[in-house]
């Protein structure tokens, strides 16, 4: 289908599991490809009874080959400097998320002119970076790590890489979030509880979901990679290689509950509060102050959906449910 029936379709489909607002995300990419979906992405009109889009989530191409993961060798790009940048996406309007790998050449400049003068928000992802090359990007302006323990370095004690930001003193006056996927399989439950004792405060939910999710076990495509699901994991066919998942936020936020013992109260705003400090919206959206947007959630007591609402409009009810 085309982008903006995409577009449509997943809007939509996203309220059955909780989901207000999102980052559509594009994964590692030729540069005709951001050239073409960027600006149909920035001009997709929504409407009240679907998921309102965020801006978009460039996941890649400056990332490192090393720690690829599920994303195209062939397309990934070394040298993130603000010219280049500009020539891959043609305009970062409408670019909220940028995951680049810091330790590449040209990072440093390419963090410093997202950040500060396009106003984006520069994630630390699929890099072999090791601690000090983390600690400079997030004084440099990078506030945000990508599914934090997947596609980087493995947190090691005499240098935690990218892990050690959650706890690391020489960030000056800044602090990094992390997103991570709790679905079961990504991270280890032990790992998720060590990550939200760490730095509790940090921690954002991500699915990581690709076109998958909801359609059940089968071959599926990621870009031009066939994927296999098959009892609730993703990975590139033929390998053992996660591609990205079919996890849903509201199974997210009940595993991380479960898993870290966290408050309700904190698993949730992990998936609506966290994300909108991220992206400088907590004044719009995370939250049920006076001003905010109308967007709300009616959760049962084990946390499953019942109703979504936009603007104060039911959008989403669950079958047979009473909501109005």
């Amino acid at each position: 289908c085309g982008v903006e029936e995409g577009l449509e379709r997943v809007a939509r489909g996203l309220l059955q599991h909780g989901v207000t607002s999102f980052c559509p995300t594009i994964v590692t990419s030729p540069v005709d490809y951001y050239h073409r979906v960027l600006p149909a992405i920035r001009g997709y009109q929504g409407r009240f009874d679907q998921a309102s889009i965020l801006g978009v989530h460039c996941e890649g191409p400056f990332i490192s080959r090393e720690k690829k993961g599920a994303h195209e060798e062939a397309f990934i790009q070394e040298n993130p400097s603000p010219t280049a940048l500009q020539r891959c996406y043609g305009s970062t309007d409408g670019v909220s998320i940028v995951t680049l790998a810091p330790e590449l050449s040209g990072a440093a400049e390419g963090i410093r002119w997202l950040s500060g003068e396009r106003g984006v928000v520069v994630s630390l992802g699929h890099s072999m970076a090791q601690i000090k090359v983390a600690e400079e990007a997030v004084r440099g302006g990078a506030s945000l790590i990508t599914h934090l323990f997947n596609a980087m370095l493995p947190f090691h004690h005499r240098d935690p890489g990218i892990v050690g930001l959650l706890t690391s003193q020489r960030l000056g006056q800044r602090q990094a979030y992390f997103s991570i996927i709790a679905d079961g399989y990504h991270t280890h439950d032990t790992v998720l509880r060590i990550a939200y004792k760490a730095h509790p405060r940090g921690v954002v939910l991500v699915t990581d979901a690709m076109c998958a999710m909801g359609l059940g076990p089968g071959s599926h495509s990621l870009g031009n990679m066939r994927v296999e699901v098959a009892s609730g994991v993703a990975r590139l066919q033929g390998t053992s290689t996660l591609a990205g998942s079919v996890a849903t936020m509201d199974s997210c936020v009940r595993h991380f509950k479960a898993a870290t013992g966290c408050t309700t109260e904190e698993a949730l705003e992990a998936a609506s509060l966290r994300p909108a400090e991220v992206l400088g919206q907590e004044g719009r959206k995370g939250t049920l102050e006076f001003g905010a947007d109308a967007d709300l959630v009616l959760l049962d007591h084990d946390l499953h959906v019942q109703a979504t609402y936009i603007a104060g409009q039911l959008a989403w009810r669950a079958t047979g449910g009473t909501v109005t």
